[in-house]
């Protein structure tokens, strides 16, 4: 019986169904060689097993296949072959690709095929099979279409950064004449590009005498720049060529950044992210923050020329942003620094809008999008002042700007009477055990102090010994209090402020730290939002850059109480209002503000002198606008006092 059943089974007639079954199963797993044995002879007579695994392989990894399945629903009832020399089945084919889902349903023909013992089953394919559109000797291809970056916006609908159309200057070669020489050393002056740089485009391989060939877009407003370059032979200017831009060059770029051609490395790394080797991408500040937002997405066809389109997802804009930054402001705010290594920020105190971040010394975002020669980036790269840095999201040593904050502190853990007098004689001050360390008063020669006195005239030993007398972990949880050592959420990264480098390891560094020397190291951004406490009733605000409707948010919500907001903001508003405040002169009619000067001192050594930074942070009356400016190397141009005129003015 036994061997009854095994040659019963041995002598089974093969099914066309399981026989496409299998195939269907390989095809799915993408086994396209095994899928090659069993298609049929004459189909093999036409195509190699080599060129019929590339082209699965090729088209699938072009179109970026994803999630294949082939779905043949095999028949439930065996299939009638007697006198069949040929079965057709139907499959559907499901599958993702880059330009979306594809969906076909076909057919397969098998053809039996006589074999050294006995006859199978074999599938009769042709490139129908991969998609029905598909013939033979034609090809499938991939298109994209870039999508429009969407722009950026200031608080008042002002372009921060457009799409718009620039002037494209361009030469034909054949229209150069016999003064080829002259018009290249002129272009070359114009342009701000060597001749080397303009003659390796011209002698780029699809220049023809006849073609245009681009060497540099340039500013739609320079209009003597294009009357210049366009009198010039053989020199042509294209117009209303699309482009990126930016209208506050100078004054916004290292807040609004710039875009330029995706990178070999940066494709590699985003690959399958709807990038082309085409596409332009977001390179430094929000352009990159936002990028994700601002690109949109790319559009791609897959199609079959002269042929029928096999799927097509349309190209989505990018989102237009609009931020809380005033691009007034942000302009004044960079020509006050007039060149000077410094920033300035501006912000609501009450809501927390960011009204201006600015960074001097600074570069303009157009040269990477109309092009820069290669010795303005040399020249951008060498300054020791590094304008390509942005500053206002670094953090540097306050100075005495910090004293409100050791002031908040003091009041809040009791360990400071604002009416108590400390005495204090001389200009230095120093402990027995400090050996040759001391600390020295600058502006003033007061004997007998108060808080208000201390602020007014910022006298370091004051808040020395407020420091001392707080102690090294109340006045470290103080400054916690205020955000130091927390990761700030904000549109654009922030380095976090810190207190020390591993915590206070002496009384010296303790005291140091109470006026803002020391280790403390604090963001322009941070500093801004600490000073927010003094006219939100002890409340710290979270700053903010996109634009929103939505109520203020505290990021630190009472610090202090409300009574020791308010006398800490009345010595504020003396500092700048008294004659013997560190902030009153020079006098400026119509500005009513409180504010804080600060010197920084960076001391490579104690026997070294060093270079000082000025910090000034003011707010108006109406609590409507608080800026904090920081200028470096100040020293011998009258330290925080170099920044008080230029905040002022812009208040005025």
């Amino acid at each position: 019986m036994f061997m009854v059943v095994v040659l019963a089974a041995c002598s089974e007639k093969p099914k066309p169904e399981d026989r496409f079954a299998e195939y269907v199963s390989m095809w799915n797993e993408q086994d396209f060689n095994s899928m090659y044995e069993r298609i049929s002879s004459n189909t093999k007579e036409k195509i190699a097993i080599e060129d019929f695994t590339k082209r699965y392989e090729n088209i699938y990894s072009g179109i970026e296949a994803e999630n294949v399945k082939i779905t043949f629903n095999k028949p439930k009832e065996e299939v009638e072959t007697k006198d069949k020399e040929d079965i057709t089945f139907p499959y559907n084919v499901s599958m993702e690709t880059i330009a979306g889902k594809v969906e076909f349903t076909h057919e397969a023909t098998l053809v039996k095929e006589e074999l050294e013992k006995g006859y199978n089953w074999f599938v009769q394919w042709d490139s129908t099979h991969i998609f029905p559109q598909l013939q033979e000797g034609q090809e499938v291809k991939v298109s994209s279409s870039q999508p429009v970056r969407g722009e950026i916006y200031d608080r008042n609908g002002n372009p921060l950064a457009q799409n718009g159309k620039v002037y494209e200057v361009g030469i034909e070669p054949g229209k150069l004449g016999d003064e080829k020489a002259a018009t290249l050393t002129e272009l070359s002056s114009l342009l701000q590009l060597s001749i080397e740089e303009i003659e390796a485009k011209l002698n780029e391989s699809w220049v023809k005498p006849d073609l245009f060939v681009p060497i540099k877009k340039i500013d739609p407003n320079n209009q003597e720049l294009a009357v210049k370059v366009s009198s010039l032979q053989g020199v042509f200017l294209q117009k209303e060529v699309s482009s990126r831009y930016y209208p506050l060059g100078e004054s916004a770029a290292h807040l609004i950044g710039y875009v330029q051609t995706i990178s070999a490395e940066q494709l590699e790394k985003l690959k399958g992210q709807g990038y082309t080797r085409s596409s332009k991408i977001g390179k430094v500040g929000l352009e990159q923050v936002f990028e994700d937002r601002l690109r949109g997405e790319t559009g791609w066809k897959i199609y079959i020329p002269n042929g029928e389109v096999i799927a097509e997802k349309p190209a989505e804009s990018g989102e237009n942003i609009t931020l809380t930054i005033d691009a007034i402001l942000q302009a004044n705010a960079y020509s006050q620094l007039k060149g000077d290594a410094g920033s300035v920020v501006a912000i609501h105190p009450k809501t927390g809008e960011t009204l201006a971040l600015v960074s001097s010394p600074s570069y303009n975002p157009n040269d990477f999008i109309f092009g820069m020669s290669n010795s303005t980036w040399k020249s951008l790269n060498d300054n020791p002042l590094k304008p390509l840095m942005a500053r206002f999201n670094k953090t540097y040593a306050p100075g005495s700007t910090l004293k409100p904050l050791t002031a908040a502190i003091g009041l809040a853990t009791g360990i400071t009477n604002p009416e108590e007098k400390m005495t204090i004689e001389g200009k230095t001050w120093a402990k027995d055990n400090w050996g040759g360390k001391s600390i020295t008063r600058v502006s003033t020669n007061l004997t007998s102090v108060n808080l208000n006195d201390a602020l007014v005239t910022s006298d370091n030993i004051y808040f020395a010994r407020t420091a001392l007398a707080i102690g090294n972990e109340k006045f470290e949880q103080g400054l916690q209090s205020f955000g130091f050592g927390d990761e700030l959420v904000y549109e654009f990264p922030t380095t976090k402020s810190t207190i020390s480098n591993n915590g206070f390891s002496s009384e010296g560094l303790l005291a140091d730290s109470g006026y803002g020397q020391g280790e403390v190291q604090m963001s322009p951004i941070h500093l801004s939002s600490t000073y927010s406490v003094f006219v939100n009733n002890g409340s710290m605000i979270k700053p903010y850059l996109e634009k929103k409707d939505a109520a203020p948010v505290f990021w630190k919500e009472n610090i202090v109480s409300p009574a020791h907001a308010e006398l800490i903001y009345n010595s504020l508003y003396q500092v700048v209002n008294h004659p013997q405040g560190t902030g009153y002169k020079p006098v400026v009619e119509g500005v009513n503000i409180a504010g804080k000067t600060g010197t920084a001192e960076l001391k490579v050594s104690k026997d070294v002198a060093g270079e000082e930074n000025g910090w000034f942070v003011a707010v108006n009356n109406e609590a409507s606008l608080l800026i904090t400016m920081m200028v470096e190397n100040v020293k011998d141009r009258g330290g925080s006092h170099y920044a008080v005129p230029k905040v002022k003015e812009l208040f005025r």
